[in-house]
């Protein structure tokens, strides 16, 4: 499934062989295995070789009142065996929407359908939005997202009561700015946890090219590192993580170009982003990160909130990513506290398939 810009092998938890159903071991063999993960290109499995293209879901019809679908998400590494699952993807989680619909995991009602999704890495609840006329699901559809030029089906993809998901709290250390490393920060939890680094500090404006964007990945590195420790989200003894927190730079607006060759104005957006994924700059924004930034905008005393100045709509937060300008749809409540964040996405089902699994098939032999 295309999801987004990214791209996600959908696995039904039921199609999998015994005891890997659950991270770790044997699911973690298989899905290296089919991706053939251990070589950077990943040319003998299904990988993309990319942080965009190496994901995989595992999904299964929930038992829980109120939630039609439980998935987990997996990043399979890119030259490396190993699958980190500490994090959620929005992108990946808009194709399992349309999945469940398409595969019967979910049942399309009226004109438009809606799919209640739980990430099980880290409990939050996801809605996915389709138009299913006549209770029809479409293969294809019209829409377009920033960062690709291929039309999906539209799905609104909706993350409820985003915060403290992975840390109990919107601001896991209680506050709003703070220094790490020397580096002015912001810690947020909401839809994933990220730091938020004050751009200018690092050097970098936030309107660079994916390109020029990738000599602050080291850079970036490092504070994902201490901000996993500074959240709580690891010790000095776990193994490094390479997906959590989600990391980036935040600025000001400014006019620049994007990937595509067009020119986004200061006044299109609210405030600049530039995120890392894996190991390398993200050629738009991950959703889990938009929400994270959208919430930190809305929260007084972050560096989000202070570079987005005078928004001119109250429930809009505008991104500009490096691929455009990507929009997140806010609900807060009487108290100011972000309940819903919507994003509008396109997702297509690519292909239905058979995979050939090297590790299985040694087994059988």
């Amino acid at each position: 499934m295309r999801g987004g810009t990214s791209k996600c092998w959908i696995f039904d938890a039921r199609d999998l062989p015994p005891g890997a159903d659950r991270p770790g071991g044997r699911l973690d063999e298989v899905l290296a295995s089919a991706f053939g993960a251990r070589d950077p290109r990943q040319i003998d499995g299904v990988g993309g070789a990319t942080s965009t293209t190496s994901k995989a879901a595992i999904v299964h019809p929930s038992t829980e009142d109120g939630v039609d679908v439980d998935y987990l998400f997996a990043q399979v590494g890119i030259g490396t065996p190993g699958v980190e699952w500490g994090s959620n993807c929005g992108n990946c989680a808009t194709a399992v929407g349309l999945y469940a619909l398409l595969n019967g995991l979910a049942v399309p009602t009226g004109p438009r359908s809606t799919v209640v999704l739980r990430n099980r890495n880290t409990g939050v609840r996801l809605s996915a939005t389709v138009p299913t006329p006549g209770g029809t699901v479409p293969e294809l559809g019209t829409a377009t997202v920033p960062g690709s030029l291929a039309t999906g089906v539209p799905v609104g993809l909706g993350f409820r009561n985003p915060a403290g998901a992975s840390t109990g709290a919107l601001l896991p250390t209680g506050a709003g700015t703070e220094l790490l490393g020397g580096v002015p920060v912001t810690l947020v939890d909401a839809g994933a946890p990220a730091v938020l680094a004050d751009a200018a500090a690092l050097g970098a404006t936030a309107l660079e090219s994916p390109e020029e964007f990738a000599a602050h990945v080291p850079a970036l590195a490092a504070l994902r590192r201490a901000a996993a420790l500074r959240m709580g989200l690891a010790t000095e003894a776990d193994p490094v993580s390479h997906a959590v927190p989600k990391a980036g730079v935040v600025a000001a607006p400014g006019d620049y170009i994007t990937t595509l060759g067009e020119t986004v104005r200061m006044a299109d957006y609210d405030v600049a982003v530039r995120m890392v994924s894996m190991h390398a700059p993200h050629p738009v924004i991950g959703l889990t990160s938009a929400v994270a930034v959208a919430s930190a905008v809305l929260t007084p005393g972050t560096i989000p909130a202070k570079l987005a100045g005078n928004r001119p709509s109250a429930t809009v937060v505008r991104l500009g990513t490096p691929a455009g300008v990507v929009a997140a749809e806010a609900e807060t409540d009487a108290s100011g506290t972000v309940r819903l964040v919507t994003l509008h996405r396109a997702a297509r089902r690519i292909a239905t398939a058979h995979l050939l699994v090297p590790a299985l098939l040694q087994e059988s032999v």
